[in-house]
């Protein structure tokens, strides 16, 4: 596992923070992302599920669509993606799919399946673990990294999805 910089966990709490926002602002669940290419944030979003209306509506998909249309490619060579939470079997093609440098995350997905977002039974159909992929996925934790879950927790009209 790689050391975290200060510049990386810097963006790695911004994307936590755009998680809160986005719950903060009842558009769904507690994930946030962004992505950085040259040291410049070219995409971000959160999750939008809820306000959208659309199941693919997550916080990395927002970013990714993003990041692509900034840079007018749809991949993203050369880009880190800092995201508030292992991404989910969807996210985790799409990110693929765009071909980054490297990702970080600051919450696993047994932390979101403990705030009822469990994607287990898809998790189940994939076979390689976390060091067998080709691109390299970080983790830092900081408790405090885990304020949207408790956000999220405390909301009294979550939509759960």
């Amino acid at each position: 596992m790689n050391r975290i910089t200060e510049s990386d966990l810097s963006f790695l709490k911004q994307a936590v923070e755009l998680a809160e926002e986005g719950v903060r602002g009842n558009h769904g669940g507690p994930f946030g992302c962004l992505i950085v290419k040259g040291g410049q944030i070219i995409g971000s979003g959160y999750n939008r599920v809820l306000s959208d209306k659309d199941p693919t509506a997550h916080a990395e998909i927002v970013a990714i669509r993003s990041a692509c249309a900034h840079l007018g490619n749809f991949q993203l060579s050369g880009c880190t993606l800092y995201t508030s939470c292992e991404p989910c079997p969807m996210c985790l093609g799409a990110i693929y799919w765009a071909r980054p440098e490297r990702v970080w995350y600051a919450a696993t997905r047994m932390d979101a399946a403990a705030a009822g977002f469990d994607d287990a039974f898809i998790y189940e159909e994939i076979i390689h673990s976390i060091n067998d992929r080709k691109i390299p996925f970080e983790f830092y934790r900081q408790e405090e990294f885990l304020a949207p879950f408790d956000t999220w927790a405390r909301k009294v009209k979550n939509e759960h999805y």
